[in-house]
């Protein structure tokens, strides 16, 4: 190849590979979020913690997402409404309650503030049949105090009782933890003692005693279901099962004649 065509060739291969590096980035960028978090508090409803991790923030855009496309699917559903413990029963959910049909809308990490804010489109664009919520231990970890935890959950049952003035909602006082994980017993039970108020003035409202069965004797959470003091096993979400159907029962979401698990 003459000298003046290999002078020419590796400036143009040069550009060539800009190009296509450019090309390859562009095809790995992110994706526009759907759901993305407020960057700030700022005119939102409620007060105390918003997660914005990077984890989180991801979490939260994926997991709404996929149920965005589902809203149709999951019409009429009971509505298992939480955190990360809820997340978690994701795959035994239908083995539990077989009768039911269920939509989980658990996402890790979320607080009474972060269910707040996706209320509408998570749960009330569902119509539900009835909800059960568990929230509000992660709200200790990032210190929020009990009275501004009792506040969001009042306003998350005002928003539902606003779409159906009659709607079930069977809500789970915290589960106990540990001083070790950041959810002391003593403040677990002031958050429980609030919500048992909070939902006392509302008569469709029905607290289920979630933290009773699983402490220990100092109040804790027992290791024997709650491995890490925090996420239940398979025993655990097998008694939470048991303490639930009762109550499902009692609202008429169960009949005597529904299978038990």
């Amino acid at each position: 190849m003459p000298h003046t065509l290999r002078a020419l060739r590796r400036p143009l291969l040069a550009s060539l590979t800009v190009l296509l590096a450019a090309v390859c980035a562009e095809g790995r960028a992110e994706p526009t979020l759907r759901f993305p978090l407020p960057a700030t508090d700022e005119g939102l409803p409620g007060a105390g913690p918003l997660r914005r991790m990077d984890w989180f923030q991801k979490l939260w855009n994926e997991r709404r997402s996929v149920w965005a496309a589902d809203v149709a699917k999951d019409r009429g559903a009971v509505v298992f409404l939480g955190d990360s413990i809820t997340q978690g029963w994701e795959a035994g959910l239908p083995a539990a309650f077989p009768e039911l049909r269920i939509a989980n809308r658990g996402i890790s990490g979320d607080t009474t503030r972060g269910v707040l804010l996706r209320l509408q489109e998570d749960v009330v664009a569902l119509q539900p049949r009835a909800v059960v919520l568990l929230i509000g231990t992660n709200d200790l970890e990032e210190k929020a105090a009990p009275e501004v935890i009792a506040s969001n959950l009042a306003l998350i049952l005002d928003a539902l009782h606003r779409h159906r003035a009659d709607l079930p909602i069977l809500l789970c006082r915290v589960f106990p933890s540990s001083a070790s994980m950041r959810r002391p017993r003593d403040q677990i039970q002031r958050i429980n003692a609030l919500y048992d108020d909070v939902a006392r003035t509302r008569s469709h409202v029905v607290v289920v005693d979630t933290w009773t069965p699983f402490t220990d004797a100092q109040g804790d959470a027992r290791a024997e279901e709650f491995p890490d003091l925090l996420h239940p096993n398979a025993p655990g979400y097998a008694q939470w099962a048991r303490i639930l159907r009762p109550v499902l029962r009692q609202a008429g979401l169960l009949t005597d004649a529904s299978p038990r698990s």
